[in-house]
């Protein structure tokens, strides 16, 4: 089974980006506070599950909440889902190799942060 991920590029509140991976009835998701590119860690913001409609979706959010358009998207495995720590494996468009996603237990921050990363345009 395949399993997929879209990052959306947010206008609402404010630029941001959507990360959001399948899983088997919705799509669980984190507000990236910068274009995930490089190997840098940046703000991951935990979101309420979305609806997997949001896989193949661009234009108006409901309820005036701006736009999104399909920033990168493609299949990802799950290497490691703890209560921390979330190890994926991504091969999309843009995005090719691990991104770990990772919770400071002391202020609940979690971090976004793409390593061993290729060149998906080559």
């Amino acid at each position: 089974m395949t399993v997929r991920y879209v990052i959306l590029t947010h206008d609402h509140p404010h630029l941001h980006w959507d990360l959001m991976l399948e899983e088997v009835s919705s799509l669980r998701t984190w507000r990236l506070a910068q274009e995930p590119l490089g190997e840098t860690p940046i703000k991951a913001e935990p979101l309420p599950a979305h609806r997997k409609h949001y896989l193949d979706y661009e234009g108006p959010v409901s309820g005036d909440r701006g736009t999104v358009t399909q920033w990168d998207a493609g299949d990802y495995l799950l290497e490691i889902d703890r209560e921390e720590e979330i190890w994926v494996s991504l091969s999309g468009k843009r995005l090719r190799g691990r991104a770990i996603l990772k919770r400071d237990p002391d202020t609940e921050f979690w971090t976004f942060q793409l390593t061993e990363s290729e060149d998906s345009d080559s």
